[in-house]
This record gives C-alpha cells, structure tokens and sequence, in this order.
C-alpha cells in the first residue's frame, strides 16, 4: 500500500493522508477548489483538482494499483449519488485499485428506537441523506464485484474532534433538546476515525461492513453541554420536542428523530483498534489541549 488516492480530501482525509506519508506511501488527494488543494499541499499531500460532477474530469487520477480512499460526501437532493457512479464510470480496464474504502454514514439503519445496532442490522435509511449514502454503498460494492476490486465499508457516525465541534451553534445561543426527551447518539473522535481507515485497508477484506463508533452513546444534549462548560459558554436553554419543532431547524430535528446504539465490537476485534479516546471525556479534553 505505498500508493493512495482520496477522493474527497477533507478534514479526515488529511489526517487519514498524514498517517500514510508517515509511513512512507505516496498519497494524492482529490478536492474541489484551489483553496482546498491549498490545504491538502501544507499537509504533504498531492492534491488534484477535479470536480466529481464532471465525467471528463476524472479520466487520469492515478487508481491503477492504488488504495482508494472515497471520502466525499453525495450532493444534496434526491436519494442517489450520482458522483460516486461517475467516480466507478470513470476507472477504465486496468486502472482499477487494489482496494476501495467508502465512508458511509450509521444513518442507513434509521430509526431503531435506541436498540443496539451491530453490522447485521438491517438497513433502514429513512431521511434523504442516509438513502443517498445506501445508494453509494450499493454502487462501490457492486462495482467491486464486477471489476474484481476489493471494497469495504464504514458506517460512522457523528465525527467530532479539534475544529469540529458545535462552538459557533453555542454562542450563537441555539437551544437543545431537553435531555429526558433526547435520544442516544453515537460518535467517534476524527483521531481515532482516521487509525480505523487505515486498519480497514489493511486488514479488512471484500464485502466487510463495520460500524465506527467509540462504543458510549450518549445524548446530543449531553454533548453541547460537555462542550459549552470546557468552552466557558453558557449553557444553552433546554426546550421541549413540541417547542423544538418550531425553533429548531428540519436538519437538527432529523437527527433527533432517530435512535440507535452502535455496536463496535467487530471495529475494535476484527481490525485490532484500540481507541485513543474510547469516551468523550477524553476526546473532548484533547480537542481543548490542541485548541
């Protein structure tokens, strides 16, 4: 693995990108915008800019024989991703990888009313969002089978870590839900999201699915408040369900309206990942620690 495309060179990406070079691969990074390319460069990544939307744009990333990172997210609207099939389109009769990795989302099971979802759970997608991601992962593992390509998914959820947490929606004063009427969410520190990429290309084999959590649901509430008191905020007021529908934006409410407990134990067993930060107590100290 001493070649490695991203595609969708974000935040996880670089940080996925960085652990490679460490170890001495050659890792390129697909993004949109010459700012993003900027980024992607100060982090010792090649970066390419291409727009995913346009077929004859992707005819020369560099696949042949590389493992292939597909971080980018579906564009908004509709229930399928048409970027990923003009991605799979655009890889041609020996260029294919060595292995694709797709980041989905645990939002394809939907609502299970707080039960505990493990890898054979089935899907669910209930919101636009979590349908577009389904149809991704239906269109990189059926493409795997016809091109003899490995492919392996990760269903993660809420991604949290150094410049990702919900500080501007804090001091902007935005109300929660209150916590009795909260449902369990699940999360996963961006250190510890990017050791499980690279577990998963090294030791995940074809059709493996796993579910990326750090194993200790707890309410987004729960959440904004741990935030707010190690930020010095005030905490935000608590409202009702009935009052969040009217002051709340569809988006926030869409992710209180499901419930599920992410199982990793096949994450941690099966690719042999010991969590940095198994809680958020210590991924939200370390978040403060690096400012």
């Amino acid at each position: 693995m001493d070649k490695v495309l991203i595609v969708g060179c974000g935040d996880i990406g670089r940080r996925v990108g960085g652990l490679f070079r460490e170890r001495g691969a050659a890792v390129s990074g697909l993004v949109r915008s010459k700012e993003s390319a900027e980024r992607v460069q100060q982090a010792g990544i090649a970066p390419i800019v291409a727009d995913l939307n346009m077929t004859s744009a992707l005819t020369e990333l560099p696949t042949r024989g590389a493992l292939v990172f597909y971080f980018a997210p579906p564009p908004g609207g509709g229930i399928t991703d048409p970027k990923v099939r003009k991605f799979c389109d655009s890889i041609t009769a020996g260029e294919e990888p060595e292995k694709l990795v797709y980041l989905s989302t645990s939002g394809v099971y939907g609502d299970c009313g707080g039960a505990l979802v493990t890898e054979e759970t089935p899907v669910n997608p209930q919101t636009a969002r979590a349908k577009r991601r389904f149809d991704a992962e239906d269109v990189v593992r059926r493409w795997g089978q016809q091109h003899g390509v490995p492919v392996v998914i990760l269903r993660v959820t809420g991604i949290y870590g150094p410049g990702r947490l919900p500080l501007a929606r804090l001091q902007g004063g935005h109300p929660l839900l209150r916590i009795e009427e909260c449902p369990p969410t699940n999360r996963i520190h961006a250190d510890d999201l990017a050791r499980v990429c690279v577990a998963a290309a090294e030791k995940a084999e074809d059709g493996d699915i796993f579910n990326v959590s750090d194993g200790h649901p707890s309410t987004m509430t729960e959440y904004f408040l741990a935030v707010a008191r190690l930020a010095g905020l005030s905490e935000p007021e608590q409202v009702s369900m009935e009052e969040a529908k009217k002051v709340m934006t569809p988006l926030m409410l869409s992710y209180m309206s499901e419930a599920r407990r992410m199982d990793n134990r096949k994450m941690l067993e099966m690719l042999g990942v010991k969590l940095r930060y198994p809680t958020l107590k210590e991924g939200l100290a370390n978040c403060f620690e690096q400012g």
